[in-house]
């Protein structure tokens, strides 16, 4: 197939070896065609090559990209979906198959209109694996793959055919979710890295430095995992009150981590190997360090990860005392941005709600 990947960073650059490598057709889309090596390669956690591929372009123009693009995979963060979605609306035809990694962010809405021109749009749950740029545009390190992937499409009829496509590039077995609402509701980074922060940053204000920061999962605490579960505890409670939507494969963190308890949670987040090592969001200042408040933590996670989860939550009549301190607690921090918002996709009701995602 001919195959643009929109992102040149971790996820894009891994997505593209794995495609080559395959055979198929590779494009980057990328913002600096000009750091991009036409072979590209993934080492393991020893700096062995395990996987490569040659491209065969690298580009930032949508018209070379997109126009006979027959599979688009887009790895950007959720605030530049809209953007992107605008070019391919533009420049690729209506038979193009749309994927994004991962699946949560409101990027269903930012392609509304491509899929009601036609074209298929669906998402990986979560990411693959752990990618790491150790050369921008041409070698990533790849750890933790999983064991199997989970793919869900609007129209939800297309899924099969994409779960087959993404199996085949990355030779894992590939599981369909029959509603996309599940992968938007995923509790992974939205409540991850949004309590993570509550927690650390909980006595930040303007003035406020900090000599220095715990590493970000290695050194999780009891006091995230609290809040972690308490907001991963009411977003199980939202998806009970969306039976229609087959909630049941939005799994908890309880049961994904296996660590039902707060000092289990811990254990767990703080042992994990692909985690290790990864710093705290942060700028070093006059007088110490305080958060990166432009970091994707922040300007993802909270303004599209949990922003859309609380208004699923009030569509759906569930109401959310801990995700609502988090979310204000974001508030506090009077930070210039823009958060997602369904209305200005014309869904303002339950009603329009369910008409979006029951196709």
């Amino acid at each position: 197939m001919k195959i643009t990947v929109v992102g040149g960073g971790n996820i894009g650059t891994q997505f593209m070896v794995h495609a080559a490598s395959k055979g198929h057709e590779v494009t980057a889309y990328t913002s600096d065609p000009s750091v991009f090596a036409s072979h590209l390669n993934i080492l393991d956690e020893n700096d062995n090559t395990v996987l490569e591929g040659d491209i065969a372009l690298a580009t930032n123009d949508p018209d070379k990209a997109f126009s006979d693009a027959e599979f688009i995979m887009i790895t950007l963060p959720s605030m530049m979906m809209k953007g992107i979605a605008d070019k391919i609306y533009e420049y690729a035809s209506s038979s193009a198959v749309i994927g994004v990694v991962p699946g949560n962010g409101g990027s269903e809405c930012a392609f509304a209109r491509c899929i009601e021109r036609g074209n298929t749009f669906f998402a990986i749950e979560r990411v693959p694996a752990i990618a790491r740029l150790v050369q921008k545009g041409k070698t990533v390190r790849s750890t933790g793959y999983r064991g199997e992937l989970h793919v869900a499409s609007i129209p939800a009829a297309r899924a099969q055919e994409c779960c087959d496509l993404i199996s085949g590039i990355y030779d894992k077995p590939c599981v369909v979710i029959p509603n996309y609402l599940n992968l938007t509701m995923t509790p992974s980074n939205p409540i991850l890295h949004t309590t993570r922060l509550r927690t650390l940053f909980k006595d930040y204000k303007p003035g406020v430095t900090y000599e220095s920061l715990p590493l970000f999962y290695e050194e999780w605490s009891d006091e995230s995992s609290e809040l972690l579960l308490k907001c991963d505890d009411e977003v199980q409670e939202i998806c009970r009150a969306l039976p229609m939507f087959h909630m049941e494969f939005t799994i908890s963190l309880r049961v994904h981590y296996e660590s039902p308890t707060v000092e289990a949670m811990t254990a767990k987040i703080s042992s994990i190997n692909a985690f290790k090592g990864l710093t705290t969001p942060s700028v070093k200042v006059d007088g110490g360090l305080i958060p990166d408040l432009h970091s994707r933590y922040f300007t993802a996670d909270f303004s599209y990860g949990l922003a859309i989860i609380k208004q699923i939550a009030v569509f759906a009549g569930v109401k959310t005392p801990n995700i609502d301190d988090v979310l204000a607690w974001y508030e506090s921090l009077r930070i210039e941005r823009g958060d997602f918002s369904y209305s200005d996709y014309g869904i303002n009701t339950r009603e329009d709600f369910e008409h979006f995602y029951l196709r």
